[in-house]
Protein backbone atom coordinates (compact mmCIF):
# COMPACT_ATOMS: atom_id res chain seq x y z
CA UNK A 1 0.00 0.00 0.00
CA UNK A 2 1.33 3.44 -0.92
CA UNK A 3 0.54 6.40 1.32
CA UNK A 4 0.86 9.66 -0.57
CA UNK A 5 0.27 12.15 2.27
CA UNK A 6 -1.30 12.60 5.69
CA UNK A 7 -3.15 15.83 6.50
CA UNK A 8 -4.42 16.90 9.93
CA UNK A 9 -7.90 18.42 9.73
CA UNK A 10 -8.75 21.31 12.03
CA UNK A 11 -12.39 22.23 12.56
CA UNK A 12 -12.92 26.00 12.63
CA UNK A 13 -15.97 26.88 14.72
CA UNK A 14 -17.16 29.82 12.63
CA UNK A 15 -16.52 30.97 9.07
CA UNK A 16 -15.15 34.25 10.43
CA UNK A 17 -12.31 32.28 12.06
CA UNK A 18 -11.16 30.79 8.75
CA UNK A 19 -9.14 33.90 7.83
CA UNK A 20 -7.63 34.15 11.31
CA UNK A 21 -6.58 30.50 11.21
CA UNK A 22 -5.21 30.85 7.67
CA UNK A 23 -3.18 33.89 8.79
CA UNK A 24 -1.84 32.05 11.85
CA UNK A 25 -0.62 29.07 9.82
CA UNK A 26 0.75 31.51 7.24
CA UNK A 27 3.10 32.77 9.95
CA UNK A 28 4.42 29.20 10.16
CA UNK A 29 5.14 29.25 6.42
CA UNK A 30 2.00 27.62 5.02
CA UNK A 31 0.35 28.95 1.84
CA UNK A 32 -3.20 28.37 0.62
CA UNK A 33 -3.37 25.73 -2.11
CA UNK A 34 -7.13 25.02 -2.15
CA UNK A 35 -10.23 26.91 -0.97
CA UNK A 36 -13.66 25.36 -1.46
CA UNK A 37 -15.37 27.69 1.02
CA UNK A 38 -16.07 25.02 3.65
CA UNK A 39 -12.54 23.56 3.49
CA UNK A 40 -9.22 25.30 2.90
CA UNK A 41 -5.93 23.45 2.50
CA UNK A 42 -2.61 25.06 3.33
CA UNK A 43 0.75 23.61 2.26
CA UNK A 44 4.43 24.22 2.67
CA UNK A 45 5.88 25.83 -0.47
CA UNK A 46 9.10 23.80 -0.08
CA UNK A 47 7.33 20.49 0.70
CA UNK A 48 3.85 20.44 -0.88
CA UNK A 49 2.82 17.21 0.89
CA UNK A 50 3.20 18.94 4.29
CA UNK A 51 -0.36 20.22 4.65
CA UNK A 52 -3.10 21.28 7.07
CA UNK A 53 -6.79 21.53 6.19
CA UNK A 54 -9.21 23.90 7.90
CA UNK A 55 -12.91 22.94 7.91
CA UNK A 56 -15.99 25.00 8.81
CA UNK A 57 -18.03 21.83 8.31
CA UNK A 58 -18.18 18.76 6.11
CA UNK A 59 -20.19 19.21 2.92
CA UNK A 60 -21.10 15.59 2.16
CA UNK A 61 -20.54 13.74 5.43
CA UNK A 62 -22.02 13.87 8.92
CA UNK A 63 -18.82 15.03 10.64
CA UNK A 64 -15.38 16.56 10.07
CA UNK A 65 -12.70 13.84 10.13
CA UNK A 66 -9.68 14.26 12.41
CA UNK A 67 -7.18 13.57 9.66
CA UNK A 68 -6.98 12.60 6.01
CA UNK A 69 -4.79 9.89 4.55
CA UNK A 70 -4.32 9.88 0.79
CA UNK A 71 -3.52 6.41 -0.55
CA UNK A 72 -2.80 5.01 -3.98
CA UNK A 73 -5.68 2.47 -4.00
CA UNK A 74 -8.60 3.53 -1.79
CA UNK A 75 -10.75 0.57 -2.88
CA UNK A 76 -8.14 -1.93 -1.64
CA UNK A 77 -7.78 -0.09 1.69
CA UNK A 78 -11.57 0.04 2.08
CA UNK A 79 -11.81 -3.72 1.46
CA UNK A 80 -9.01 -4.46 3.95
CA UNK A 81 -10.49 -2.28 6.71
CA UNK A 82 -14.03 -3.55 6.12
CA UNK A 83 -12.85 -7.14 6.32
CA UNK A 84 -10.99 -6.38 9.57
CA UNK A 85 -14.21 -5.30 11.26
CA UNK A 86 -13.15 -1.66 11.61
CA UNK A 87 -16.03 0.78 12.03
CA UNK A 88 -16.76 2.38 8.68
CA UNK A 89 -18.28 5.77 9.55
CA UNK A 90 -19.08 6.74 5.96
CA UNK A 91 -19.11 4.35 3.02
CA UNK A 92 -16.80 4.60 0.02
CA UNK A 93 -18.02 7.05 -2.61
CA UNK A 94 -16.92 9.40 -5.37
CA UNK A 95 -17.08 13.13 -4.62
CA UNK A 96 -17.84 15.82 -7.19
CA UNK A 97 -14.46 17.53 -6.57
CA UNK A 98 -12.48 14.56 -7.87
CA UNK A 99 -11.74 12.31 -4.91
CA UNK A 100 -12.93 8.84 -3.95
CA UNK A 101 -13.09 8.44 -0.17
CA UNK A 102 -14.51 6.84 2.95
CA UNK A 103 -14.32 7.51 6.70
CA UNK A 104 -13.20 4.94 9.28
CA UNK A 105 -12.89 5.20 13.08
CA UNK A 106 -9.50 4.28 14.57
CA UNK A 107 -9.18 2.37 17.89
CA UNK A 108 -8.87 5.72 19.75
CA UNK A 109 -12.16 7.05 18.39
CA UNK A 110 -10.58 9.37 15.81
CA UNK A 111 -12.24 9.55 12.40
CA UNK A 112 -9.91 9.11 9.42
CA UNK A 113 -10.81 10.27 5.91
CA UNK A 114 -9.13 7.79 3.52
CA UNK A 115 -9.00 9.02 -0.06
CA UNK A 116 -7.46 8.93 -3.49
CA UNK A 117 -7.66 11.53 -6.24
CA UNK A 118 -9.39 10.25 -9.37
CA UNK A 119 -7.70 10.83 -12.68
Amino acid sequence: MTIRRIVPNIQVEREEQMGTSRDFYGLLGFEEVMDMGWVTTLASPSNPTAQISLFTGERTAPLVPDLSVEVEDVDAVYARLSASGAEIVRDLRDEEWGVRRFFVRDPNGRVVNVLTHRS
